[in-house]
Formats: structure tokens, sequence, C-alpha cells
């Protein structure tokens, strides 16, 4: 029997390795101060459709339900933390709030990404500042240092300073100056010119700068090709300014602002990249993805400032941005990094507990509860095999770091044999020992 296509079980390794994130999220964002909100996996579709239109069908599961109601599976946590937002006007703002599960998206299923996955994301609610998408940035580069991953960068952009770059190049008419207030965070309502060179955009990280013109041919090469230009300057505050002539563009002032709270925030892997622009439907201020550099896993998290999606809910009063991680993704990071192992799981150790004889099982399940009570991950044969059988069961699908056997000669003078796998060195330890103080017995073993 088959599951559907993009769907898969989770052994116990790669749920290890989940929930090895999730714990340290937690941790991260309860530092932060984010209160946890699981908001609900199905949603009236009409929801979902609130930005993008009944375009959004294709990328989701959707379906009737039993009252004859048009509902969806979440596809992230942010529509529904936004919705949740919206409808609680007696909220205290600034609203922080995080999550962490699974959603489905109708995607084509790639590496690191099925159609059922884990995502992590904190959203903050309330009045757009510097200050708050300067947090979320560090937040997001506190959490992957936590879990270990090296050479993680954080590029960062504005819509509205790519847009105004677009407007200078293409003239006036290219954004909706009307819905601009002037403080970086316009409401994401652009023109299908813009929106179209901001698609072009988005794809230089994909494909050659001579497909993309080919394919955008409606418009001006040489005009085009100044903005995938522009589009491709990557640095430094400074280096930026160097690059290209940024002075009188939207935002820009905003983005040395933010750069400088990030310097003060102790954040040293955040640089400026002008492509990035993320996804139309959703974003209208400032916009950042993290990845691992050389590692073809794709973005680890994305986010930014999306104060036009509590607009289209009917709060233009409310602020709104946040960023999500995608955790399977992370978690192959972390593995070709070395900082989980196959079998990772959450505990530093694990002992199996082999008998010799029918006689000595039973001490060996005593003992196998006793070190199980203590915290000790603990193996023990429950269908009785020879005690060949259970060492090569301990040293291969088990992967014990120490075997504990029970022997009858030893067992009759109070004693069990301690076996360090790795090693092979033996010796003999007090039965009453290893039960009134089994960490002390084991960390001796491994010379800790």
């Amino acid at each position: 029997m088959e599951l559907p296509r993009g769907m898969r079980d989770l052994e116990g390794g790669e749920s290890a390795g989940i929930e090895r994130v999730r714990g340290e999220f937690l941790r991260i964002s309860d530092l932060y101060g984010y209160s946890y909100v699981d908001p609900s996996p199905l949603e009236f579709l009409s929801t979902l459709e609130t930005r993008s239109g009944p375009a959004i069908r294709d990328e989701i599961y959707h379906f009737t339900d039993k009252g004859n109601r048009q509902v969806a599976l979440r596809f992230d946590f942010t529509m529904g933390l936004a919705r949740r937002a919206v409808s609680q006007r007696s909220q205290r703002l600034p609203s922080k709030v995080s999550s962490f599960g699974g959603v489905f998206r109708y995607d084509e299923p790639q590496k690191g990404r099925y159609r059922y996955f884990h995502q992590w994301d904190v959203e903050v609610f309330g009045r757009p500042t510097v200050e708050t998408d300067a947090e979320i940035i560090e937040m997001t580069s506190v959490l992957f240092e936590s879990l270990g991953l090296q050479n993680v960068t954080i590029d960062v952009c504005h819509r509205r300073l790519v847009e105004s770059k677009i407007e200078d190049v293409f003239g006036a008419g290219g954004v909706d100056n009307d819905n601009y207030n002037g403080n970086g965070n316009g409401n994401g309502n652009v023109d299908g010119r813009t929106a179209d060179i901001l698609r072009a955009i988005d794809k230089t990280a994909k494909k050659p700068r001579q497909v993309i013109l080919n394919e955008f041919w409606r418009y001006p090469s040489e005009k085009l090709e100044s903005i995938l230009e522009f589009a491709g300057i990557r640095g430094s505050i400074a280096h930026v300014e160097d690059a290209t002539d940024v002075s009188d563009l939207d935002s820009w002032d905003y983005m040395v602002s933010l750069f400088d709270s990030l310097e003060r925030r102790g954040v040293p892997n955040a640089r400026v990249n002008l492509g990035i622009v993320r996804g139309l439907d959703y974003y209208s201020g400032m916009v950042f993805e993290a990845f691992v550099e050389d590692s073809s896993g794709g973005s680890l998290a994305g986010g930014g400032r999306y104060d036009a999606l509590t607009g289209a809910f009917g709060r233009e009063d409310l602020g709104a941005a946040g960023v999500a991680g995608g955790v399977e993704r992370t978690v192959l990071a972390m593995r070709e990094q070395n900082l989980l192992s196959a079998g990772d799981g959450p505990h530093n150790r694990t002992v199996a507990v082999l008998y010799a004889t029918e006689d000595t099982r039973r001490e060996a399940a005593s003992i196998s509860s006793s070190l199980r009570r203590a915290g000790i991950r603990t193996e023990f044969d429950l269908v009785g095999r020879s005690l060949k059988k259970q060492l090569g069961d301990a040293a291969a699908r088990i992967d014990a770091d120490v075997v504990i056997i029970v022997g009858p000669e030893e067992l009759a003078a109070g004693n069990v044999v301690l076996r360090q796998m790795d090693s092979g060195k033996e010796h003999a330890a007090s039965l009453d020992e290893l039960r009134n103080s089994p960490m002390d017995v084991l960390g001796r073993q491994s010379g800790r």
C-alpha cells in the first residue's frame, strides 16, 4: 500500500531532528517574550483566499465538508494568526505570538520539502517600527546560532525600495502611491507592470539573466537589464551606497536605521540583498530570507512586514511582521554539518541490558526499568534471543554506547558486567550501586 504523493511516514531519527528544532525554537521564542498559539489547522477557504484570491486553490488542500462548507487545510501559520489578531480588538499591542507545527501545500515535492511539512513561526502585530523588524531578524539569527548551524546568511531588502527603483527606471505610475504611508510600509498594492518586474527579480536566483530577459520580452531589455543589475547588488550598507545611487529611493533611510539596530543587537550575519522581494501577495515592506552559504537545501526561513494582509482582513490600523522557518530543511542543514546523527534522539546515551539465561532475564528486566525511571534510554530484548544475537543487535540496530550484561555468575556475586561499545573495555559493577546511582556508574564507565 502506498501513501499519496508528497506524504511520508516520519521515522524516529527524523522526528528526533524535528523535536530538536522545536525544543530550541520554544526556548528562544520564550526568551523573546512570544506567547505560544496553535492556530486551527482547518480554515474557511474564503479566509485563505483573502490576499491571493481563487488562484491559491491550486497550491493548497481544499474540499467541501459534510456541512457543505468550503474549507481548506492551513498552508502556513501567518493567515490563521492574522485572522486571529484582527478578530481580537481588545488585545494589548504589540501582540507577539509564536507557533510550531505541520502545514499542507499542494506544491511539487522537492528536496527538504514535502506536501506535509513543519514550520516554526513568530508574528508581531501592532504599530510598525524599525525595532519590531530588527527583533524578528535577530531572533531568526539567534535560533540558527543556538542550533549550531554555521555559515547562515540573512539577506534583507525592502519591497518599497525595489518598487521605487522600478518606478525610477520605467517612469512614474509603477506603484500605487496613494497607499504608501511614507514610513517604509505600503499596502502591497502594485500595478501589473511593477508586479511583472518584481517577478522577474524573484527569478534571478534560479534562472540565467538572458532567460529572464527573453521571458519578459514585453519590456525594454536595457531597462529590465538595469533593474536586474540593481537586484544583483548585495553587501553592507556602505557597499551598496558605493555600488549604486540609492540616496533618493524610498525606504533607503529605513534600511540604514534597520541595519544600525541589527549592529547594536549583535547580529553579524545580515546583509543587504536588493534581489530579495518574496511573495507578492503578502509583503509590503521589509523582507528577508535566511540560508546556509554553499548549500543546495534552499531557504531556511523567510519573512518580513505584511501590513497589507491585516488590512485585507479589515484592520488597516494593525501593522504586522513575522518570519517562518522550514523545519525539515533546517534538519537537513544540521545533518549536512554533522550536528545530528542518523539515529539522533533526545538522549545523550543509549544503554542495552542483555541477559545470558532465562533465570537472569527477570533481573535484566528489573534493571532496565530502574534505568528508564532514572531517565536513561534503555533497550531490553523482549523475545528471549541468545546473548550473541542480543550483542549483535546492540551494536548494529540499537547502536548502544554501553551494554550491561547480566550473567549468572556475576549476578550470584551481586554484580553485572559493563562493556563500553566503542572500546570494548569491560569491568564489573555492583548491582546495588547501579540501581542506586546509575548515572555515576555509567559516567565512570564512559570516562565522564
